[in-house]
């Protein structure tokens, strides 16, 4: 688990449309209707910030392209209503996730409370090894602040979540640093994925190179146990 700190990750963005990428990864934005999840979202990819954003209808999707390091990575990122009426809608486009953001405003106690659903949702609907994130957003609203900061952080410890950051998508405070940190952690999950998938091909090769080995049988052995050289494979002859 991991908090917002200042660890300098080695990163680069591209344009949404940069047509060559190395790795791309499902991720998906959820969370009660009007904590700000498109708005997140748009500030981040395409630093805009729209005060009368309508509530999504559905689902919309969102582009950011980074390099971490070696490698140049496609997020795809799925914006998912949050109206109870689509919820049925919704489960379905869990499928293949590899991260979700778990959005709540800290302006309001019920998008806090209602967590539990959307985590279950998550769990019951998602790959079992999916990074979840926590985010508090509309972190401009401090003076409403509903939701305390360390109610937050032990939501985040006891259900041992992946990170945990409070966010505006109105100033765009952090809104960039969440993505660039959810890129990184899969950047680093894929590291370990491709490091496993060498042991175990480089395992199974040498299983099969051992298996191949043909070890010498009693029959083709003829051994003279007075002979000085004893041990040594004598050829038989007719």
């Amino acid at each position: 688990m991991a908090e917002e700190t200042e660890e300098e990750i080695d990163y680069e963005t591209f344009p949404d449309d940069h047509p060559i990428h190395d790795l791309s990864f499902k991720l998906i934005v959820v969370g009660d209707s009007g904590v700000g999840k498109s708005c997140l979202t748009m500030k981040a990819t395409k630093d805009i910030f729209e005060n009368d954003y309508s509530p999504t209808i559905g689902f919309e999707f969102y582009t950011f392209i980074i390099k971490i390091k070696d490698k140049i990575i496609r997020l795809q990122i799925w914006d998912t209503c949050g109206q109870e009426v689509y919820r049925s809608l919704i489960n379905g486009f869990y499928r293949n996730s590899s991260l979700a953001i778990l959005l709540y405003a800290i302006n309001n106690i019920k998008s806090f409370q209602n967590l539990e659903l959307w985590l279950n949702d998550i769990k019951n609907n998602s790959n079992p090894d999916i990074k979840i994130f926590l985010v508090g957003n509309k972190k401009d609203l401090e003076e409403k602040r509903e939701v305390p900061i360390d109610k937050a952080r032990n939501f985040y410890k006891e259900h041992n979540l992946n990170f945990f950051m409070e966010t505006s998508a109105k100033t765009g405070f952090n809104v960039k640093k969440l993505l660039i940190r959810a890129a990184n952690v899969l950047y680093e999950e894929s590291k370990k994925l491709e490091l496993q998938l060498t042991i175990n091909k480089t395992l199974n090769e040498n299983k099969n190179t051992n298996n191949n080995i043909k070890l010498p049988q009693e029959d083709d052995l003829d051994v003279d146990l007075n002979d000085k050289t004893e041990g040594r494979k004598r050829n038989k002859c007719c």
